[in-house]
Formats: C-alpha cells, sequence, structure tokens
C-alpha cells in the first residue's frame, strides 16, 4: 500500500488484480477489509483507468450529493459504460441535458398522477401473488421480479399482450448488466471483451430491445388510444419550444426506467419478506396493521394506514440497499473535509458501508422497523439514501413505495411467511440483488 500526498492510503492495481475473481463474484467484502483497515475514505488504484475514491463518511457523501452537487456529475461508468447499453436519459445524462428531461419526466411521477395508476398496479400484484406455492420453500426472488416488471409494463404500457416481448426484454436487460459488471470489474480486460466480440454481442442485443420498444410505441400512437399512462405523458411532454422528445429519445427514457424500475423495486421486496420472515414480531405486527385495511376502496388511503408496513420496508432498505453503491466525478478541484481533491476525481460512494456504521446507526447490523417508527424520519436524511439524495433523487422513489407497501401487505394478510435460512446471500451487480430468497408460504 503507499500513501498520497494527502495521507489517503491508497490500494494498489497488484493488490485489486491479486483479488480480481473475488472482486468479481462480490467486491463488497474488499470493499469492507478496506474501509476496516484505511479508515471512512480510501483510494483504489485501478491503473490504466486512474484512481478511485472509495467513501462511507456521512459528512463526505452528504457534501457531494447535495450540498456541492452542482461540482459532482455521474461518472463515465454510468454516462459511456452503463449508456451504451441503455440509452442516454435520465440514469446516463449529465448536465442541461439531464435537467432538461427531468422536467419532462417528473410530471408522470407525481403523486397525484400516480393515484390513478395505482389500481393497474394493484391488478398486476394480484394476478402474479396467484403463482404463490404454499407449504414448500419458494424462491420469491423470480416471482418479485416477475411483479416489479410487470408493474412497470402495465403502468407504461396499460396492454394485457405484451408478456412475451417483456419477457424478452427482461432477459436482454439481465444479459448485458452481466457483461456490464465484467467490463466494470475488470477493467483490465476490456480489450479482451472487444477483441472476442463479447462486447458488440452484448450491444445487438440493446438494438434488439430499442427495435422491441419501436415497435410497442409504433402500435400505441397508430392506435390513436388514450390511455393515460406512462407512455402517454412521455409522448404529450414538451420541450420549452412546444416539440415532443425524438423517437430515440423515447425509446432511450422508457428502456431506463424497465431497467432501473423493476429491478431495484424486486431486490427490496425480496429482502423485506426474508427479513419479515426471519422476525415473526414484526411480521405479526404488519399483518394486525394490514388486516384492517380495506384494499378494496381507496388505494391510496389503504397504502396511508400502511405505516408500519412501510417503515418495514425502510429497515431493509437500510440494511440491504438497492443502490449500494452511487458514483460521481468532480468537474473541478475541491476540497473535502480539509483535503483536496483533483478535477475529475472518481467517487465511488458505498451505500452499503454507510447504513451500516455504528457512528449513525444504533445496532446497525439489526432489524429494527421502529428506528423509522420514532420521532422526525428527517433526521437520517444526511445518512440514509435508498434512493439516492440531491436533485438526483430517483423520480421514482414514491411509485416503488406505492408498490413495495402494496406488495408486502397483500402477501403477510394472506399468508405466514417462514424461512429456514440464517443469512440471504447477496449477489451485487448494477444493483444489490439476492442469490435466492427460499420461503415458505402458510396461508393464515
Amino acid at each position: 500500500m503507499e500513501k498520497a500526498v494527502n495521507e489517503i492510503v491508497t490500494v494498489s492495481p497488484i493488490e485489486v488484480f491479486k483479488n480480481r475473481k473475488r472482486i468479481l463474484k462480490n467486491p463488497l467484502p474488499f470493499h469492507h477489509e478496506n474501509f476496516e483497515k484505511y479508515g471512512d475514505t480510501f483510494k483504489v488504484n485501478i491503473g490504466v483507468g486512474g484512481k478511485v475514491v472509495f467513501t462511507k463518511d456521512a459528512e463526505t457523501i452528504q457534501y457531494i450529493l447535495q450540498k456541492n452537487h452542482k461540482n459532482y456529475h455521474k461518472s463515465s461508468l454510468q454516462t459511456k459504460d452503463l449508456g451504451k447499453y441503455i440509452g442516454r436519459g435520465l440514469l446516463t445524462s449529465n448536465g442541461g441535458f439531464w435537467r432538461v428531461h427531468r422536467r419532462m419526466v417528473q410530471p408522470a411521477f407525481h403523486k397525484r398522477k400516480l393515484q390513478g395508476l395505482l389500481g393497474v398496479m394493484f391488478k398486476s400484484i394480484e394476478q402474479e401473488l396467484k403463482r404463490i406455492k404454499e407449504d414448500r420453500d419458494y424462491d420469491v426472488f423470480p416471482l418479485m421480479g416477475d411483479i416489479a416488471f410487470q408493474v412497470v409494463a402495465q403502468s407504461l404500457f396499460s396492454a394485457d399482450n405484451l408478456r412475451k416481448r417483456m419477457r424478452r426484454l427482461q432477459e436482454i436487460t439481465e444479459t448485458n448488466q452481466k457483461m456490464l459488471i465484467k467490463e466494470m470489474r475488470q477493467p483490465f480486460f476490456k480489450w479482451w471483451f472487444h477483441l472476442k466480440g463479447e462486447i458488440g454481442k452484448h450491444l445487438k442485443l440493446s438494438k434488439e430491445a430499442q427495435e422491441l420498444l419501436d415497435t410497442i410505441i409504433n402500435e400505441r400512437i397508430s392506435s390513436g388510444a388514450e390511455k393515460d399512462d406512462l407512455l402517454d405523458m412521455l409522448l404529450q411532454a414538451r420541450y420549452e419550444d412546444g416539440t415532443p422528445m425524438s423517437r430515440q429519445q423515447l425509446i432511450d427514457e422508457v428502456l431506463i426506467l424497465f431497467t432501473a424500475g423493476h429491478e431495484t423495486t424486486a431486490n427490496a421486496l425480496s429482502f423485506t419478506l426474508f427479513l419479515l420472515a426471519k422476525n415473526p414480531k414484526f411480521q405479526e405486527e404488519v399483518f394486525k396493521e394490514v388486516s384492517k385495511v380495506d384494499f378494496s376502496a381507496d388505494l391510496m388511503e389503504a397504502i396511508s394506514q400502511l405505516n408500519f408496513t412501510k417503515n418495514c420496508i425502510e429497515e431493509a432498505m437500510r440494511l440491504y440497499p438497492p443502490v449500494y453503491v452511487i458514483d460521481r466525478v468532480s468537474l473541478e478541484t475541491d476540497k473535502v473535509k480539509g483535503r483536496t481533491y483533483e478535477k475529475d476525481t472518481v467517487w465511488l460512494m458505498s451505500m452499503y458501508e454507510l447504513h451500516r456504521t455504528e457512528t449513525c446507526w444504533k445496532d446497525p447490523e439489526k432489524f429494527d422497523p421502529y428506528r423509522f417508527q420514532k420521532g422526525d424520519p428527517k433526521r437520517y436524511a444526511s445518512y440514509y439514501y435508498p434512493f439516492g439524495a440531491g436533485p438526483r433523487m430517483c423520480v421514482g422513489n414514491n411509485f416503488a413505495m406505492f408498490e413495495m407497501v402494496l406488495v408486502i401487505g397483500l402477501i403477510l394478510k394472506k399468508y405466514k411467511v417462514g424461512t429456514q435460512m440464517r443469512e440471504v446471500a447477496i449477489n451485487p451487480l448494477i444493483s444489490l440483488k439476492p442469490k435466492s430468497v427460499p420461503l415458505q408460504f402458510s396461508m393464515r
């Protein structure tokens, strides 16, 4: 290990290369070991790609994401590496381009607009939950993925004849994600991936996904139907000069909504169910709350009554944040906590480590939904980021939370959930996934 001028320890490229196999499989133990050895902030020298600063420091993260966010953009990990597979939209753009499209997309996710989508959401969830198998081990992770995917598909397109095409879209996004992870975690092999034609193969898959969405959009426009769904909102959105989004931009935004919208929700739901299965006391408290709610009446009113259910989801996302690391790059040289960092410094901020830091959380490894029940929830605002923070906070955070409250509520109103598994194995890809979540369901 070598020390930089500003005395932040730098992990050498040799150390990274030695650990390449375990980093490719799961980088979180490698991150944790270095945080334990070198403190809340350290550098990693990745060779030709330069140096990356890792941090779990709450003050530093708040400064970058909120207090001085104008000096920090998404890094090329998203704008270039991820962008080549899912296009240039909210998740993969910066600056003025991002601001313009954020203003165009934001209205589709206002609470008033979402209220009109709750019926579609509820119907999709109920339909998928019919597949639950009782009284045997049943991996809920694929089911949660299908629920979240169908909710996004129906909310975007409100059509019942798209399942086969949506399944293909899901396959493509998951396949491309695995390739992207290889590129990100093994940057020294990028030349080889190009030479073998692997990247070209996955770019062709991305093109197939775009053509699939283009066909669906054409069908909607040709039909002349107004569905009042998310696609309608995007089709009606206008730039300041009154012109609509280009077709390519519309496809990119839709593809990003699919990719980001279903995966993180499926992960959070799976972890929440596992934690409730491990904690029958909290599960029963959710059941008591849910049993008093009538989902056949006003769905927004029903969701507003499920406060403890929401607390359980919030606590699950603390322990297993779907976006477990957030990247930024500095536009100008900046001083952070007394240390000077050069322009173009890449930061990787570990939400996984921050959410488990003892200086921020009492008994951080413990699943305790009550911590979100007591007092002012804003007291966690400087060190709890399940949906990111600042101007770039996830545009669909309310959509995701409404969906998750409905899913957990509907499941626990009907079933008791148990598990024999002591710990859930994690699989950090673009988002933090569980490898599998075998649960047992029994009728109440």
